[in-house]
């Protein structure tokens, strides 16, 4: 505990006799002022020995610090005597080696020539056999020397006295050259059938013994030409051929660096034997048999056998095959495909051309159609300017029975069709000609899915639309619109999902875009004539039959004023009802700004119809409330509409009606209100000569 004085002294005071610390005792200050100095006297006492020890402990601690300091700087020194023994060391050491060496160069300088002149001693005692005609040498009598040698390298001496004959006098040394020559070739078959056994055994070591021997002779390409047959047999059992090739090159690629010493030519070698002969064959056996029967299988088996070569080639580029493997692979697939790839495309439009047409026909057959022939040229492109000008039929009227000869089924079928070919296309072109050969597939697409099956359905569409007098006419062309809007959708996205990709860096781009810009725009000419001049027109005409057959002149001028009963009219029930199944049915059939576009226009002609109609009538007071209550419904049909402009021509015509009921002396009130300001005093004026009180010369006069 730390030390307090004052606590001290406190408890010194306590323990003290007289102090005054303990309760019942005097104080007695002598005997503590006593005791205090005695403890005192005890204290320095106490520091004194206290000092004696610490002056003891300092002087042992130097005495010990002096001999640590003496210690340290023996040990310095012998360090110093151990460095300069291991420097004395280090070059002895050095000396030894470089005597080493030099002793080393002498010997190999002395060996060398020694050696050599060894194996031209043994070359010479062959050669001198060879001569005598009598062959004593092991190596060319005992047919086992091959298979108990450990080092097959004690061969290459052999060999040399095979490749040095060649300087010697032909007409001298022919015989023994020939003798040397079938010697050669005895030997060197012994070794392959050495290398043969070794490699059924499974033997690595003693195959890359007699590898190594083989290196020097000429018949080493037999020996890998060995190799590579023993390594196939039994590695094509299955079906996919593809994958046994890759199973084969995965195992050969990692024995064969343990067996020759130039590994990434023999597994090549064995690539390129692979590619030329089974997978050559199998793609041949494969092809050919659709190649003139069978178009779709033949395109088929094309693509999905380059595929899976490719795959293969893929697979393979992860071995060792020398510097440019790339090129080597390449050329591989090229050698067994070209003659299919030349005039490829010329196969896939055929096909896609007949596959297109059955497709179509094979659906005017299921409806019991005979397609007609639409004409081209200047007669047909003047019918078109005629029919886009008036609304005149030009041409007989076809009676379709409500069908659209359009077919989702046909179209995904097409489209289907030609995404396969833009599938094929990518793969199989080669890459200059592959926006070329897109842009001919999707010539295509436009002329079977765009030109003969839209376009004839939109022609047909047209001439089968009846004309605006026609009583009751399905106005069907709308489904051919509802139908066509979706097929463009399919189209559109076809065009950008799998011809975008392979033509987006050409100029056939450009190309492409202006086609499908002109094939769109000539069907949105056509659509919006079938819309808006005869379809929208029907649609009046309807409504004009209904008006007609429903309206009775006392509709609005009753015999008996104050027995009417109905809040509106039975004309404008049927009107307003036929006019929002039209609303819907335009649409369900379009989207877009389309919607609202074509939904204008009727809601226009729809207010001019009815402003022309009412103009028809004399109205009575209660007639003209009914007339309100008429435009009130027609109004409220409007509002279906969603278009403002619509709704507002309907609301400044409720507000004309109420001229026919209003008071005369508040008729100038009631035109020159928010309403009816901005309207001609014409408009005003003929809906004001409808009332039949008109001829008073009350209303007259407040009116002018």
């Amino acid at each position: 505990e730390p030390f307090v004085a004052d606590e001290y002294i406190e408890r010194l005071a306590w323990r003290t006799p007289g102090g005054g610390s303990r309760g019942g005792e005097a104080f007695d200050p002598k005997r503590l002022l006593e005791e205090f100095v005695n403890h005192i006297q005890e204290l320095q006492v106490m520091d004194e020995r206290i000092q004696r020890k610490v002056e003891k402990l300092e002087q042992q601690c130097q005495k010990e610090a002096k001999e640590f300091a003496k210690k340290v700087q023996e040990l310095q020194k012998s360090n110093q005597v151990a460095f300069q023994h291991f420097q004395e060391l280090d070059e002895h050491i050095s000396y030894v080696a470089t005597k080493v060496c030099h002793l080393g160069d002498q010997l190999e300088g002395v060996n060398t020539p020694r050696q050599r002149a060894v194996e031209a001693q043994k070359l010479m005692k062959y050669f001198n056999e060879f001569l005598d005609g009598e062959l004593k040498s092991d190596v060319f009598t005992n047919s086992e020397k091959i298979k108990n040698l450990k080092r097959m390298s004690d061969f290459s001496c052999d060999v040399d006295l095979n490749l040095i004959v060649v300087f010697f006098d032909i007409n001298r040394f022919s015989e023994v050259k020939s003798k040397i020559a079938s010697k050669y070739h005895d030997l060197e078959c012994q070794l392959i059938q050495e290398f043969t056994s070794a490699q059924r055994r499974g033997e690595i070591s003693r195959m890359r013994e007699v590898a190594a021997v083989l290196l020097h002779f000429k018949g080493y390409s037999h020996c890998v030409d060995v190799y590579i047959k023993q390594c196939q047999e039994g590695a094509f059992l299955r079906n996919d051929v593809f994958e046994d090739a890759a199973i084969l090159c995965q195992r050969v690629n990692k024995q064969v660096g343990e067996v020759f010493s130039n590994p990434e030519t023999v597994l090549a070698k064995l690539i390129q034997n692979i590619f030329e002969v089974k997978l050559q064959i199998y793609v041949k056996d494969q092809l050919e048999e659709h190649r003139k029967s069978d178009a779709e299988q033949y395109l088929k088996n094309l693509y999905d056998l380059y595929t899976r070569t490719t795959n293969l080639s893929s697979k393979l580029m992860e071995f060792n095959l020398g510097t440019d493997k790339q090129t080597f692979l390449s050329k591989l697939i090229k050698s067994i495909f070209i003659s299919y790839l030349e005039n490829y495309i010329e196969v896939e439009i055929g096909y896609l051309k007949s596959r297109s047409a059955m497709i179509l026909q094979r659906y005017y057959d299921s409806k019991n159609h005979q397609k007609r022939s639409i004409g081209t040229g200047g007669i047909q492109d003047l019918k078109e300017r005629i029919r886009q000008r008036t609304n005149l039929p030009l041409g007989p009227s076809i009676d379709t029975h409500g069908e659209t000869f359009l077919s989702q089924e046909v179209v995904v079928n097409l489209l289907q069709e030609t995404k396969q070919a833009f599938e094929r296309c990518h793969r199989l072109s080669d890459p200059s000609d592959l926006p070329k050969n897109a842009f001919r597939i999707f010539s295509m697409l436009v002329e079977f899915l765009c030109t003969e099956h839209i376009d004839y359905a939109l022609e047909t569409g047209l001439a089968g639309i009846p004309s605006s007098d026609s009583k009751n006419a399905n106005l069907y062309f709308l489904d051919v619109v509802h139908q066509a809007n979706t097929i463009f959708h399919l189209f559109d996205k076809q065009f950008n999902d799998h011809l975008m990709p392979l033509i987006s860096s050409s100029p056939k781009l450009s190309e492409c875009l202006q086609k499908k810009k002109d094939i769109i725009e000539q069907m949105e000419v056509k659509l919006d004539m079938g819309i808006d001049r005869q379809t929208l027109n029907c649609m009046i005409g309807q409504m004009k039959h209904i008006l007609a057959a429903e309206q009775k002149k006392t509709d609005f001028k009753p015999e008996d004023e104050n027995n009417v009963l109905i809040q509106y009219t039975n004309a404008c029930v049927k009107v307003c009802s036929y006019v929002r199944k039209q609303v819907e049915k335009i649409r369900n059939s379009m989207d877009g700004k389309n919607v609202d576009t074509v939904l204008m226009e009727l809601g226009v002609r729809f207010h001019r119809l009815i402003y022309e109609h009412l103009q028809q009538y004399s109205y009575s007071c209660m007639g003209g409330m009914l007339a309100i209550c008429d435009v009130a419904e027609y109004r409220k049909c409007a509002k279906d509409f969603k278009i403002a402009l619509v709704l507002q021509l309907f609301d400044t015509l409720h507000a004309l009606c109420n001229l026919l009921v209003v008071a005369p002396d508040n008729l100038k009130q009631v035109c020159s209100g928010e309403q009816l300001a901005n309207l001609d005093k014409n408009i005003l004026h003929s809906f004001v000569q409808l009332r039949v009180d008109y001829r008073s010369a009350r209303l007259a006069r407040h009116f002018s």
